[in-house]
C-alpha cells in the first residue's frame, strides 16, 4: 500500500475536498442506510478522515474508527476531528489493528486500488466484523473488480456479494464502483 507523506497527504487533503464531496456524501448517506443506532463503522484506509466528518455530521451517535497506513493522513484527520466518537490509527488494511468482531460496519473509499494483496485485505475486513456485519468497498469501477469479488465471495456469505456501478449527483458517468458483502 502507498504511504502518503506530509506534503501529499495535504495536497490530497485539498484535492478531496473538491472532487470528492459528492462522493463522500453518497457513501454516508448509505452508510447512514446501512447502520443501527450506536453501531461500530471502521473507514479503511481513510485518508484525511473526510468521509468520517460527512458521517458524523449525518449519523453523531455512531462510534467512527479511521485507520490509515500514513500517519500524515491520520494527523490531519485528528487535527481535523469534531466531536466525540471518533478515533483514528496508524495502521495498514492488510493487518487491522483491531480485535476479531469489533465493528458492525466496515467501510472504504478509494484506497482498494492502493492494496498490494486485495486478498489479504479483505479477509482482515471480514475478520473485524461482528457476525451480520456489512462491508462497504468504494473505488474507480475499473479497479479490480475479479480480486476483489473473488475474495467476497471467499470470505463473505454466498449470495450477499455485490458490485454496482454508483454515480455522486452531478457526475456526468459512473465512475465508482460499490461493492457489498455480509457476514452470517
Amino acid at each position: 500500500m502507498t504511504t502518503f507523506g506530509d506534503k501529499r497527504s495535504r495536497g490530497y487533503d485539498k484535492r478531496a475536498a473538491v472532487l470528492l464531496g459528492g462522493l463522500y456524501r453518497l457513501i454516508a448517506t448509505d452508510i447512514d442506510a446501512l447502520a443501527k443506532t450506536d453501531s461500530q463503522v471502521l473507514d479503511a484506509g481513510t485518508g484525511p478522515g473526510k468521509l468520517l466528518a460527512e458521517l458524523r455530521s449525518q449519523r453523531p451517535d455512531l462510534r467512527l474508527h479511521g485507520v490509515d497506513l500514513s500517519p500524515q493522513m491520520i494527523d490531519l484527520a485528528e487535527r481535523k476531528r469534531t466531536g466525540g466518537h471518533v478515533d483514528f490509527s496508524v495502521g495498514d488494511v492488510g493487518a487491522l489493528p483491531y480485535p476479531d468482531d469489533s465493528f458492525d460496519v466496515v467501510v472504504s473509499s478509494l484506497s482498494m486500488h492502493e492494496w498490494p494483496a486485495v486478498n489479504r485485505a479483505i479477509s482482515e475486513l471480514a475478520r473485524v466484523l461482528r457476525p451480520g456485519g456489512v462491508v462497504r468497498i468504494y473505488d474507480f469501477r475499473f479497479v479490480r473488480p475479479a480480486a476483489a469479488l473473488t475474495a467476497l465471495r471467499h470470505y463473505f456469505v454466498a449470495g450477499t456479494v455485490r458490485r454496482e456501478i454508483v454515480r455522486p449527483r452531478r457526475h456526468p458517468i459512473g465512475l465508482f464502483a460499490r461493492f457489498t458483502a455480509h457476514t452470517a
